[in-house]
């Protein structure tokens, strides 16, 4: 591939430097279905587990299989390098736990996913680690909840179910001011955003969701940006500035640009610390079985939001539907966020507001035909649920309604069917919302 390409549809095929099998010249990426990795000599082992040359050790930590959808994702992102997890909560986790140890904090928007919530709000506080929450109505808040022990941001770009896209660049601005990197779940919204072009530090994705786009195989990653100084305030990065005693004292933030001659140090500490020690592993059938989906992704994401786009048209004209809740339609200043970082559409993400409250919403769900009721989003398939008593089911009252989940709220993920037919199921199903039941007639 031309190293000058930027455009998805061409990296999603050829990105990386793979290009053919060495040993077979087979095009497609094999399954390299193997724990550990024959050494050369005792010299090339050492030199190896000394980070004196890079190359692969143990399937747990890197996997050549892997190492192919690792390179076009960070492509993809326009970033410099990728590591591949188990899953997008293992993303979360590892992004996190790569600044923050017992005693930190960081700073997290309120628009999340139920299970992202959770994580920081439970378990994370469980290993010391503090999350304290900003609204993102406003950049400055993120400001105001920042001390000495506050190590990064955390944000979704296209956070559900509010749908608001996320002040990138207001928000990374911030962060920069003072040394604290901005971490963006870009799982909503791949290819129409690029979050480490407005300033983000690193993003993470659930690469189950629209890169792997079937619903077959759960994996997640990071991407570092490489536009990060690490060093720049050692009191503010001590993971980077201080000796690492379970790596012979390898100071991450000055080591990695030496070893590498990139800025890599975020990627190389999740790896070599963090999938060492911690496991979750994306396995290289898994690898495999998204980088099918990555190599139609670009394609899937423009029909994903001409879709979207026309259901939008169709829902705001639906009696049985009370409002509808899509990138584009907040106002002002939120509104307008679309139009700034999001380009090729916005999104296959929306939100109802069913009429007749919960009753209504269930019926709605149970009358669809075509869209599958399923906890998640990204398929080709058009998916349909009711975070309230799925997704969103373990949050508190005041955590759902922090989170926008109402009761009657119904989230769409639109696939790639013909709108005609999307369309079409909608319309019986909420026609049939609408309807009186046979208990409330008798």
């Amino acid at each position: 591939m031309s190293k000058q390409s930027k455009n998805p549809e061409t990296i999603a095929l050829h990105g990386g430097d793979y290009r053919s099998d060495p040993a077979t010249t087979a095009v497609a990426v094999p399954i390299y279905r193997t724990t550990s990795y024959q050494f050369n000599n005792t010299g090339h082992a050492a030199n190896l587990f000394a980070l004196k040359e890079f190359g692969n050790i143990y399937t747990r930590i890197m996997n050549p299989t892997n190492d192919v959808l690792e390179k076009r994702v960070a492509a993809l992102e326009n970033g410099l390098a990728c590591v591949t997890v188990g899953s997008g909560q293992a993303a979360s986790t590892f992004a996190i736990v790569n600044v923050c140890q017992a005693g930190d904090n960081f700073v997290s928007s309120t628009d999340l996913y139920g299970g992202t919530v959770n994580l920081f709000t439970h378990t994370l506080k469980k290993l010391g680690i503090e999350v304290r929450y900003a609204d993102p109505s406003d950049p400055k808040n993120f400001e105001k909840a920042i001390d000495e022990k506050t190590r990064c941001f955390y944000a979704e770009t296209l956070p559900n179910p509010y749908l608001r896209v996320f002040p990138i660049k207001e928000v990374s601005d911030i962060g920069r001011k003072h040394n604290i990197p901005l971490i963006m779940d870009n799982t909503a919204a791949p290819i129409i955003c690029k979050p480490l072009d407005h300033g983000a530090a690193v993003v993470v994705h659930s690469l189950t969701k629209f890169i792997g786009g079937h619903g077959t195989v759960i994996g997640g990653c990071l991407v570092d940006g490489g536009n990060f100084d690490w060093t720049a305030d050692p009191k503010r990065q001590p993971l980077f500035n201080e000796p690492d005693m379970s790596y012979g004292g390898a100071k991450w933030g000055e080591v990695v640009p030496q070893l590498t001659g990139a800025n890599v140090s975020f990627a190389v500490r999740a790896r070599v610390c963090l999938l060492r020690d911690l496991g979750a592993p994306l396995a290289p059938d898994n690898a495999w079985g998204i980088i099918q989906g990555l190599e139609t992704a670009p394609l899937r994401m423009k029909q994903h939001c001409s879709n979207a786009q026309k259901v939008v048209d169709f829902l705001q004209k639906h009696k049985n539907v009370d409002r509808v809740i899509y990138p584009t339609l907040h106002k002002g200043v939120v509104g307008d966020r679309a139009k700034k970082y999001f380009s090729g559409g916005n999104g296959a993400l929306i939100g109802i507001e069913v009429k007749g409250g919960v009753e209504a919403g269930k019926k709605f769900i149970e009358a669809l035909k075509m869209f599958y009721h399923v906890a998640n989003i990204g398929d080709a398939r058009s998916l349909a649920i009711h975070p309230a008593t799925t997704t969103h089911s373990q949050l508190s009252e005041e955590e759902l309604l922090a989170a926008g989940v109402t009761p009657g709220y119904v989230r769409l993920s639109i696939g790639i069917e013909h709108p005609d037919d999307i369309i079409a199921d909608l319309k019986q199903a909420l026609d049939a919302s609408g309807k009186p039941s046979l208990k409330a007639v008798s």
